[in-house]
């Protein structure tokens, strides 16, 4: 199950909810079998410099290669820009998340 998280500054007119279903909608372009993306915003009033901040941690597997990722992430720059209104500061990084890492629905 991929992780995303958005961390930004409150002068952007953006929505986070949006970006992070287009960011699962790229993983799932790339990797049918990724899952669905757990996603979180945080935005903030106290900053210096409009910015945003992406990552996103995927589980290490053998399809997983640097191509793979180079391909993902220029996907992912390009679809993100295109929700962004203003110029700010854009970064964005992608993880490899270890293979014991657990993650997964749970239920009492």
């Amino acid at each position: 199950m991929p992780h995303a998280e958005l961390k930004y500054s409150t002068d952007l007119d953006i929505d986070p909810n949006a970006i992070l279903a287009e960011i699962e909608t790229v993983i799932l372009e790339h990797d049918d079998n990724a899952g669905d993306c757990k996603g979180r915003g945080y935005p903030t009033d106290h900053y210096h410099h409009s910015h945003i901040h992406i990552s996103v941690a995927l589980l290490a597997k053998a399809h997983r290669d640097e191509k793979f990722f180079q391909a993902l992430s220029g996907a992912l720059e390009t679809r993100i820009k295109q929700m962004i209104p203003i110029p700010c500061y854009f970064s964005l990084g992608l993880e490899i998340l270890p293979a014991l890492y657990v993650a997964g629905p749970y239920e009492p």
